[in-house]
C-alpha cells in the first residue's frame, strides 16, 4: 500500500490550497481515511478524517475552514484548506486504515506567511 500526498506550498494568510492523496496497492475500500499535520516541535495531530459512510470529523481548530473529501473510484482523498493562518503551517500527512493497519503518506509541506 502506498500513499502519495501533494498540493502543499507557500501561501499567504487567508489563502487556500487543495491537498491530494493518491492511494494504491490495495483492493477494495478503506475503513477510514484522514489527514494529519505536524508542526515544527509539535506532535502530529488529527486534522480531519472520513468514515466509510462519508461522515467527516474535524479538529476544532480547522472547522469551517477545511473540508475533507474523497473519490472512491480513483482512490483519492482531498483536503481543501481555506482561510489559512500562520499556525496552520505544518507537514500534512494522509493516512488510511485498511484491514487492521494504518498506512501513511510521506507528507506535503504547507507554509503560511503572515
Amino acid at each position: 500500500v502506498q500513499l502519495q500526498a501533494s498540493g502543499g506550498g507557500l501561501v499567504q494568510a487567508g489563502g487556500s490550497l487543495r491537498l491530494s492523496c493518491a492511494a494504491s496497492g490495495f483492493i477494495g475500500s478503506v475503513n477510514y481515511m484522514g489527514w494529519y499535520r505536524q508542526a515544527p516541535g509539535k506532535e502530529r495531530e488529527l486534522v480531519a478524517r472520513m468514515a466509510p459512510s462519508g461522515e467527516a470529523n474535524y479538529a476544532d481548530s480547522v472547522k469551517g475552514r477545511f473540508t475533507i473529501s474523497r473519490d472512491i473510484r480513483k482512490k483519492m482523498s482531498y483536503l481543501q484548506v481555506a482561510d489559512l493562518k500562520p499556525e496552520d503551517t505544518a507537514v500534512y500527512y494522509c493516512k488510511i486504515y485498511w484491514r487492521g493497519a494504518d498506512y501513511w503518506g510521506q507528507g506535503t509541506l504547507v507554509t503560511v506567511s503572515s
